[in-house]
Formats: C-alpha cells, structure tokens, sequence
C-alpha cells in the first residue's frame, strides 16, 4: 500500500479525534447553562432573602437576621435536638441494618430472602404511610398502650411515641433497608483470607468479626453512619408527624413553620435559617467526602480471585434466623397489619372484638370512586415521570461528556452535585423565592415542583449515569467516528443502549423517590397540584386515619411492583440500589 492510501485511510481517524472535540464543546455549554439556571438560584435568593431587609421601600442588606435567630433559645434547643435525633437514629439503623446485613452476607442463617424483600417493598412505601403506621401502633390509642391498660388498671400509656425516643425509633427503622444494602456490599466483596488467618491463629467467630471485619469494614461502617446523619439532620417527614404533636422542634420543622405560621410567609427567617442548615450539610458532607475517599487504605479485594466464606453458627443458627424474621415483623409485617386495620375501620380503634362488626372496604371504595384520587394520581405520575426521564437525559449527556473528558465536563459534573447539600426543605424554600420573583405562572402548579425534583434528583442521575459510563469502552465511539458518524450519533446509536440497564435503574429509582417524598411537594405545592405524600399528609393531619391507611395501601402495593422491576435492572446494570457501583 502506498504512503499516499495510508495517509488518506487515517484522514477520517484525523478528523474523528478533533472535529468532536468542536461539538462536545457545544454540548458542554449547553448542559452547564441549564445545570447553573437549576442549581444556582436558589441559593442565590436564599443569601437575597437571609441578608436583605426592605424598610420604607428602601432595600439594605445586614447581618441583623443572623443575630436575631442566634438570640433565639428556641433555635439552640431545636439544633441540639436535631443532632441528637440523627445520632441516634443512624445508631439504631446501623445497628438493625448492620446486623442483617452480617447476617445475610456471611453467615449460614435460614430466612435471608426476608431481608431482602423487607428492603424492596420498603422502597415502595411513602414515609408518610410508614411513620403513620407507627403511630397507630404506638399512640395512647393504639393496641399496646391499649392492652397495658386493660391488663394492669393503669390510666397512662406504656409508650409514648410523641419525643424525640419515638422519632429516633421511627426515623432509625427507616433507614436500616439503605444501612443492610449498602454495608450488605461491603461485607458481600470482603476478602476472607485475613478472618482465616485469624482463625488458624487460634480466634474464635467472634473475636475475628471484632478484630478483623469490623476494623476492616470501619471505613464503610463511618461513611454509612456519617451519611444517615446527614439525611436524618434534614428529614422532615418524622419530625413533623412525630415531633411536632410532641413538642419537640427540630431546624426543619422549625423552616416549615416559618413558611406557615404566618401570612404573607416569614421568608426571610426562614432563608437565615435554611443558610444555617444548608451551611451545617455542606460541612458534613465534606467530612463525608474525607471518609469515602481514604477507604482505600483497608481495601481488601486483590487480584486474586476469592470467595467470601460463610460463618458457621451452629447452635446460633436458629438465633440467626429469629433475628431476620423479627426484622420482618418490625419493619414490615407489625405497620402493614395496623394499616390494614385501621382501613376497614370507619374510624380509628385499637384491635378488639366488637370492633370487628365495624370492617368494611367502605374506604377502598371511595378511593376508586372519588374523581380527588384521580386527580392526585395523575399529579404524582406526571411529576415523577417528567422529573425521573429529564434528570436522566441530562446527566446521561453529563456522564458521557465527563467520561470522555470533553474540556469544561467537568464543571458540568460538579454542579449536578451541587444540590447534595441542599436539605428538601432548603431547596424548597429557594424554588419558591425564585418564582415568586419570576414573572411566570408556575408557582403553585405540578411544574415548580418538577423543577425542584430535577435539582434535588441530579446528584442521583449523575452518579448511576457516571457509573454506567465507565463500563463502556471508547473504541466502540471512535469505530462509529471512523465510519462518519458524529458525536450525537454516536451517542445516541452507541452509548444509550448500552448504558440502558443504568439508565433504567436509575429512572425508576428517581420515579420511587419522587412518589415517596413530601419535603419539597407541602411546601410547594397548591390546592390543584397535590401529590400523593402530601395528601397522605394531610389526611394525617386532619384526623383521616382511616382513609389514609386504604389509600397508603393501595399506593405502596402499586410502588412495590415498580420496587421489584427497579431491583431487577439494578441487580442486571451492576449498579447498586443507591447508585453505588
């Protein structure tokens, strides 16, 4: 062949490695433009809200906000009351989903598909639903307070749910499914030959776990407990149905009083005070960042290819499998039983016999009958639906630019993890400001809390997004470049159906959160753009226990399915649950 047709064979190859360069450039402005008019501001009218005062139609910024609140007792006493509801509810997760998952993981127990299936169908039940459930377990009318009375003449309760004991009960069982399925990992890729060596030194089961898994397994251990405290420190769901009633504030119940105690809104007091939180995430999280990114030095996984080996209990085994399945019954059966009671009822009782003559599926009935749930179904849907499939085009065009290192991606990239520091109710408390600026009619429609969830969801999308990207090899695009395709065509006939399964696991996981969550819908939402959690939450509130339970039911029943269908391509993608590779 002459030189001349080896020059003319690589004129393509010349033109495939700068010519895209050209039009992921394009790429790359576009989706930064769109990330920064996301992410931006809000916190840029959070700071206008916190620092400016208007007097006689003049606008001053100060400080004087910020000393105000921190004069306050009431704030002091609502931050220590959050720092002790998060620690103590990432303990009581890490213990239960800790346990279940050495359990599961690395041990010989009977009943382990209990555990998973209590973590799938708990992805499929609103935190509305599951903290109401709890509280018709544990209210002064509830059956175990209920039956202490009978049994022993007493008058007062033997459970009072309603303090920050109840909140930390209710908040820790919530998150021990995301403890067991991401220590679970961990525990599932340990490499076993250090727990034998320490065995053939003479320890025991017991001292190897103490000594060898659990020092081992501490960075993942820390990261866990550090990343359930920060979630717990901006949860709003428990602390308003479970601390409000109690009298015990935390910082974002005390924001969402704010919004509503009062009208026109407290806006600015609750801009200082969502600084405030938003600041004390932002520290955490970068603690958090510090601790995943020195677990390498307790990896354990070589080249050498192994099998974790499983521990023998013995005489422990049928303990083991106790454990699981009282695991079972606390997180699952126990609320799911209540609330299928509480359904039948017309109203609210504990469990006794003449109330049996009272179950009916009047409830259930109303619910398919009623044109309101109709209404709320479709809002939840459309909401969800749009939210989950924009945030997953985005920071798919993201991962991909990022990946392929494109000049500028990387900007990109950070600002879709910008929005981790926001707490729900931060970022809602900054939607609001900015369109009630703006000079568009979305405030109080499905579509401002669609544009909340795409900035609250792009963390979620760029980390399943990014971890499918790195399965797929370049050479696959520069053979399509090769035959004249351009970058958009070979992303779109190359890169999107191979990171499908990814792409999948992370939709129906944005669509289960946004079904789930009542955060930034009660704050934004409006007396048309109800979602579901959020008329859970007000049924809650007025006094619908009943009604609630019915429409809970068949809502988690509906979720479960998507749950079952999101596990299937999460477990075929290789990408965890939570976005974890």
């Amino acid at each position: 062949m002459s030189e001349f047709a080896v020059k003319t064979e690589s004129a393509p190859s010349l033109m495939a490695r700068f010519a895209p360069r050209d039009e992921r450039v394009i790429f790359v402005v576009i989706l930064g433009l769109i990330f920064a008019i996301l992410v931006l501001p809000p916190l840029v009218f959070l700071v206008n809200g916190a620092l400016s005062i208007e007097q006689g139609g003049v606008t001053r910024f100060t400080l004087e906000r910020f000393t105000r609140l921190l004069a306050e007792r009431g704030i002091w006493m609502s931050a220590f009351n959050s720092v002790v509801f998060a620690f103590g509810s990432a303990l009581v997760a890490l213990l239960i989903g800790g346990v279940n998952a050495w359990l599961v993981e690395r041990t010989d127990t009977p009943f382990k598909g209990l555990a998973y299936l209590t973590t799938i169908i708990s992805l499929g039940t609103p935190y509305v639903l599951y903290t109401s459930s709890w509280l018709l377990l544990l209210a002064r009318s509830g059956p175990i307070n209920s039956w202490y009375r009978e049994l022993t003449g007493e008058t007062g309760v033997l459970i009072n749910v309603y303090g920050l004991g109840g909140m930390i009960f209710i908040e820790g069982l919530l998150w021990s499914p995301l403890v067991f399925l991401l220590l679970g990992s961990t525990l599932r890729n340990f490499n076993p030959d250090l727990e034998e060596a320490a065995r053939m030194s003479g320890a025991g089961t017991w001292a190897t776990l103490r000594k060898i898994t659990l020092r081992l397994s501490l960075p993942s251990i820390l990261a866990l407990a550090m990343l359930v405290f920060i979630r717990t420190i901006e949860a709003f769901e428990v602390p308003a149905l479970v601390g409000l009633p109690g009298r015990v504030h935390v910082l974002t119940t005390d924001i969402y009083e704010m919004m509503h105690r009062s009208m026109p809104p407290d806006i600015g007091s609750a801009s200082t005070l969502s600084l405030v939180l938003l600041g004390v995430v932002a520290l955490l999280l970068y603690y958090y960042g510090k601790l995943t990114r020195n677990a390498e030095k307790f990896a354990t996984i070589t080249g050498k290819n192994f099998r974790p080996n499983k521990v023998p209990l013995g005489v422990f085994r049928p303990i083991g499998g106790a454990i699981l399945v009282l695991n079972f019954l606390l997180l699952l059966i126990l609320p799911m039983l209540i609330l299928v009671w509480a359904s039948l009822l017309p109203f609210y009782q504990t469990v006794r016999s003449s109330a049996f003559k009272l179950l009916s599926f009047d409830h259930y009935f109303r619910i398919f009958e009623s044109s309101r749930y109709l209404s709320l179904l479709a809002n939840t849907l459309i909401v969800a639906v749009v939210s989950a499939t924009l945030v997953m085009v985005l920071t798919a065009l993201a991962a991909w630019l990022n990946v392929r290192k494109a000049p500028g991606a990387r900007v990109v990239d950070q600002l879709g993890t910008v929005p981790l520091v926001f707490p729900g109710i931060v970022l809602g408390v900054g939607v609001m400001q900015f369109f009630l600026a703006m000079p568009v009619g979305v405030y109080g429609t499905i579509w401002i809390i669609v544009w909340a969830f795409l900035i609250n969801y792009l963390p979620y999308g760029v980390r399943y997004s990014y971890a499918g990207m790195l399965q797929v090899h370049r050479e696959l695009e520069e053979a399509a470049a090769v035959a004249g395709a351009s970058p958009m065509v070979g992303f779109r006939r190359i890169i999107l159906p191979l990171l499908a399964p990814s792409l999948i696991a992370g939709w129906l996981f944005i669509f289960l959160l946004a079904t789930r969550v009542l955060t930034l819908p009660v704050l934004l939402s409006g007396p048309s753009s109800q979602t579901m959690a959020v008329a859970m939450f007000d049924l809650w509130s007025n006094g619908q226990g009943p009604e609630l339970a019915a429409l809970g039911l068949l809502w988690s029943c509906a979720m479960t399915t998507i749950a079952l269908i999101f596990y299937f391509f999460a477990r075929r993608s290789g990408v965890g649950m939570y976005g974890q590779g």
